[in-house]
């Protein structure tokens, strides 16, 4: 016959050994546990140096661990940074690009700037200048040298006005539309000027040739009193030119003249001046000069 399936602890001293002293420990521990919860509430200095031998006897293990979390930390950043150095280095090549047309444009501003204070810097109180304009473009392959201006009748320009730049001359208004003008330039074959030198007055005629010069032809022919360096300006002869104004310098000795170069540049020049038309001023009534009467 089978045993019973539930057998009491009575029927064996060992295990009735076994239950009590299983009961006997986990009281005890009950009580000790709550005897050491106490004292920690109590007094929580207590317990220091059991906590520092913890600490001591685990340092080495937390140690080997934060090791590795750096290292697996390091590990990894070094391989995004190994991806991402492709996309960084094309951001750090655009923002570059970017600066250097930003410095450019600042740089062109500024240059701008500067041409536009040279122009109003040609101011005086005698002659009011119609208009600032730029020149918007220039024959470059044609034999004929004429130029457009951004302004035009609305900007009061007129046919024969002379257009001038801080260098000098650039040439006069041949048309005049709404809102633009052609520009006749003193180097075209079909522009000529009355000039001077400039330091004693010798006379002569300017006349383009072109080709982006001019030929000095003297009015008085015989020994040719022109040197290289030169500086020509207009005489106001006929109107239209005021006097004094820069136009050329000689660089090329001929037999009857010279030729000489532009110092206002039609290709380096941006901004100009439109002037009214100068005419010079009538002579005084005869019984107002000296000794007429």
């Amino acid at each position: 016959m089978a045993p019973p399936a539930n057998r009491r602890s009575g029927f064996s001293r060992r295990a009735q050994y076994t239950t009590f002293f299983s009961y006997s420990a986990g009281v005890i521990g009950a009580v000790v546990g709550l005897v050491l919860l106490v004292v920690a509430i109590v007094n929580p200095s207590a317990f220091a140096v059991l906590r520092g031998a913890a600490a001591d006897v685990t340092e080495p293990a937390a140690q080997a661990s934060a090791g590795g979390r750096s290292a697996t930390k390091d590990f990894f950043g070094e391989v995004s940074g190994f991806f991402k150095t492709g996309s960084e280095h094309a951001r750090l090549e655009r923002e570059l690009a970017e600066a250097k047309v930003r410095l450019a444009e600042a740089q062109a501003t500024k240059d701008e700037n500067r041409r536009l204070k040279q122009l109003l810097d040609l101011r005086s109180d005698d002659v009011q200048p119609v208009a600032y304009a730029r020149l918007v473009g220039s024959t470059g392959a044609s034999t004929r040298r004429f130029a457009t201006l951004g302004a035009g009748a609305d900007r009061g320009v007129a046919k024969g006005m002379p257009i001038r730049s801080p260098l000098g001359l650039v040439g006069r208004v041949l048309e005049v539309g709404a809102s633009s003008s052609r520009v006749l330039l003193i180097t075209d074959t079909e522009s000529l000027v009355p000039v001077r030198r400039a330091r004693d007055g010798v006379s002569a005629f300017a006349q383009g040739q072109g080709d982006g010069t001019i030929r000095i032809r003297l009015v008085n022919l015989g020994l040719n009193p022109l040197r290289p360096g030169d500086v020509m300006v207009t005489t106001g002869s006929g109107g239209l030119y005021r006097p004094g104004t820069p136009m050329a310098v000689v660089t090329k000795l001929l037999r009857d003249g010279a030729i000489a170069r532009v110092l206002s540049n039609p290709s380096d020049t941006d901004y100009v001046t439109v002037e009214k038309a100068w005419a010079p001023a009538p002579p005084p009534p005869a019984e107002a000069r000296p000794g007429s009467e």
